[in-house]
């Protein structure tokens, strides 16, 4: 698993698999955020997989969808409740990362 650091508590990545949960409690991560709306490639692990596994290891899990054809009107709201504070160290996946990162730069304004 390959993490970019946006600040001390925001960190984003590729798709994660399960077993890397975790490896993600053993970093500090408290917070799961899944950015990836299920079913864009047939290979990737579902956003419930990766919920069980995440409650499993003892993390929160927020899923925060971004698709490439629009954002719903409530995504940066729920994005922000789940990189509030009280939520501790957040790793953000999605394909690439780069819409973690989109979301990170578009709930800051």
């Amino acid at each position: 698993m390959r993490v970019g650091q946006i600040n001390k508590n925001f960190m984003v990545s590729a798709q994660i698999s399960v077993a890397d949960l975790a490896d993600a409690k053993a970093f500090g991560f408290d917070t799961i955020i899944c950015n990836r709306p299920d079913n864009e490639e047939t290979t990737q692990p579902s956003a419930a997989q990766i919920e069980r596994a995440a409650k499993k290891a003892g993390l929160k899990f927020f899923f925060v969808p971004l698709a490439h054809t629009g954002m719903a009107p409530d995504t940066l709201d729920k994005f922000r409740v789940a990189v509030a504070p009280e939520n501790g160290k957040v790793l953000a996946y999605c394909r690439t990362g780069n819409r973690c990162k989109m979301l990170w730069n578009m709930a800051q304004g």
